[in-house]
């Protein structure tokens, strides 16, 4: 099945949901929506869905106009954030429900049920409610029950959000795993870039309502259209600097001078934007080409196994992420590094124009 999104608005009185949503999902496909919380993620699903009727525009299941078609009459399944099971029926019966009402034979609803509970480790547990098992377990229970019915069509609206680190790690994985052998069109939504590029797939990058960037996971994170898809596809946020190419150098603040060296040899002159990802910058330096910056510590933010240093630089804030467990004091002046060949340039309008993987975008610099 194909589906198709055309002309799409969502209206609450005088709050815009959605905005122009224009979208093909293609039969089989991976699919991950990106975007910050509020972005509209819930609201397209819930369209997609036949939950609700978009305020104009079309929705279309193979060709069909399905927009006021109930979500009873479609072949979807739903997961949602918080976890939702029959509290008085235990794990099988949890799992076989949508079997049972769309009038399956007992043989066929037991042979579902348990391929669906071995695929997501819950077969010891099928004579157990949901109220003995773990929050993970429960969770596990909504998506087998999901994925068991063998939609045409699965939304999943940031399934493991509520969920710890390493089971969201954990079932991430086997996620992944199972969309790859399921023939359904899988919608996944995520406010987290790294959940994007581990599930892979397709993205459509959502930001207030409207879709800003979609296409395949690699190609978007590598060549993010815009200075908001950068914001958005990226976590710690992106790093920019203003700066100012000019006698064939980029000027990014007092004494800061790098050569067009590479795929920036192209950039004319004018102003532009430089971005950097947290990951790109480094308290040390790798190479003789890599760029020193000046910078004084603001904060220092241990996350796990790595440690973000926030920096303030010439009026500008950076990010830098380490590998390990660091300790900067606050006001420290220290010197941070950054490899030319990693920068995303944006003109003033905010639109890309040169990336490491594109180089110089020459019909956008005008």
């Amino acid at each position: 099945m194909g589906l198709t999104l055309k002309d799409v608005d969502k209206v609450v009185g005088q709050e815009i949901y959605l905005k122009d949503i224009n979208l093909h999902l293609k039969p089989g496909s991976r699919n991950v929506i990106l975007g910050r919380t509020l972005a509209g993620k819930t609201t397209l699903l819930r369209i997609m869905a036949g939950l609700d009727r978009p305020s104009r525009g079309r929705v279309l299941a193979n060709g069909e106009d399905v927009t006021g078609k109930s979500v009873r009459k479609r072949n979807v399944a739903m997961v949602y954030q918080q976890f939702i099971n029959y509290p008085s029926l235990n794990v099988y019966k949890n799992i076989a429900s949508p079997l049972k009402l769309a009038g399956y034979k007992k043989k066929e609803i037991d042979r579902r049920v348990h391929e669906t509970a071995r695929m997501l480790h819950l077969e010891s547990m099928l004579d157990r409610i949901p109220a003995e098992l773990s929050g993970g377990q429960q969770q596990r229970i909504a998506i087998a029950r999901a994925i068991a019915k063998d939609a045409d069509l699965l939304l999943m609206d940031e399934p493991l959000v509520n969920l710890d680190y390493k089971l969201r790690e954990e079932l991430r994985e086997e996620l992944r795993d199972i969309f790859k052998k399921r023939e359904a069109i899988v919608v996944y939504t995520t406010t987290e870039p790294t959940e994007a590029l581990m599930l892979g797939g397709d993205i459509v990058v959502i930001d207030e309502g409207r879709i800003i960037q979609t296409g395949p996971i690699s190609d978007v994170y590598h060549n993010p259209d815009t200075l908001k898809v950068a914001e958005v596809f990226s976590d710690p946020p992106i790093n920019f600097l203003n700066g100012t190419v000019s006698d064939h150098r980029i000027h990014l603040g007092p004494n800061l001078e790098i050569p067009l060296n590479g795929y920036l040899h192209a950039l004319p002159a004018g102003n532009f934007i430089f971005g950097m990802r947290s990951n790109h910058l480094s308290l040390s330096r790798k190479n003789d080409a890599d760029i020193e910056i000046h910078a004084k510590v603001e904060l220092t933010e241990i996350n796990g196994s790595e440690t973000f240093i926030h920096l303030s630089y010439n009026d500008s804030k950076l990010v830098v992420q380490e590998a390990g467990i660091l300790s900067k004091k606050i006001g420290d002046d220290i010197s941070i590094y950054v490899k030319p060949g990693r920068f995303f340039i944006y003109n003033e309008a905010g639109a890309l124009v040169g990336s490491p993987s594109l180089g110089i975008i020459e019909k956008r610099l005008n």
